[in-house]
């Protein structure tokens, strides 16, 4: 039976919020989503979660597949993060993709849920197109703020923190975040929500990074290639995405259980 003022926290989105690579498809993803749910059950164990988010989505596929079930599930915290897998398709156009979204935040907005969501950090590794993904982004980011205001929605603005584009939060395909960045993000979001115990030590820079040699940035920009970039294009020329018969991890409103989470940087 479903608790008078219950908190129920519904997570839409694409690989980011599906938790990649938090984990692995062996012993399975958490994430930053995971993690904020963790940290709302530790003021609350009567907190459900559901988390929709499936790679390789656009924000219009998060927005026909998984708006309407999160509707039914009537939250009252629900996070919205896409639009990174548009940015890497020819036909992007930000207000087309921040249209999208949009809609979800109104859809979500009016029954009551706090929405929050993020822009795109800078861009912290070195990758084909980098500057035309990077002025992409930069016009995506301007246009979720502006829907973000129009609906009333909170907004990790990762585009102005730097640490957010720090090498060491981002794995080895660098487009996912790794397990710190992750732990990191979960933070971010529990101190925009206002949660207990939620500080911005989330923001707490790095120490220096030491200089690469350059032979080392080679094998790695090498590596790199081999193992992301090149599968990924073998997919795009066969029309494929890495969700393809992929459905979500945690398709229905469940108790949040498991070990805390620990948000410390």
């Amino acid at each position: 039976m479903e608790r008078k003022n219950q908190l129920r926290y519904v997570a839409l989105g694409d690989s980011q919020t599906e938790g990649l690579n938090d984990g692995d498809d062996e012993t399975g993803f958490r994430g930053w989503a995971d993690r904020l749910a963790a940290h709302m059950a530790e003021g609350d164990a009567g907190v459900v979660y559901a988390n929709l988010a499936v790679r390789g989505r656009r924000a219009a596929q998060v927005k026909s597949e998984h708006l309407p079930v999160a509707l039914s599930m009537k939250p009252t915290v629900a996070s919205v993060a896409a639009g990174v897998n548009d940015i890497l398709r020819p036909n992007f156009d930000a207000r087309t993709v921040a249209g999208e979204l949009g809609t979800m935040f109104s859809a979500l907005r009016a029954i009551d849920a706090t929405v929050i969501t993020m822009t795109f950090p800078r861009l912290a590794h070195p990758v084909p197109g980098k500057a035309v993904i990077a002025r992409r982004m930069t016009e995506l980011n301007a246009e979720i703020r502006k829907v973000a205001e129009e609906f009333g929605v909170v907004v990790i603005d990762l585009e102005q923190h730097h640490v957010a584009s720090d090498p060491r939060l981002w794995s080895w395909d660098r487009l996912h975040l790794n397990e710190t960045g992750h732990a990191r993000l979960a933070a971010a979001a529990a101190y925009a929500l206002g949660l207990p115990g939620a500080t911005d030590a989330w923001n707490r820079e790095l120490t220096p990074i030491a200089r690469t040699h350059p032979l080392a940035r080679v094998r790695a920009d090498v590596t790199w290639a081999g193992m992301f970039l090149a599968p990924w294009l073998t997919r795009r020329v066969r029309r494929r995405s890495s969700g393809d018969s992929r459905t979500a991890k945690r398709p229905e409103l469940t108790s949040v259980l498991g070990r805390a989470v620990d948000l410390r940087p």
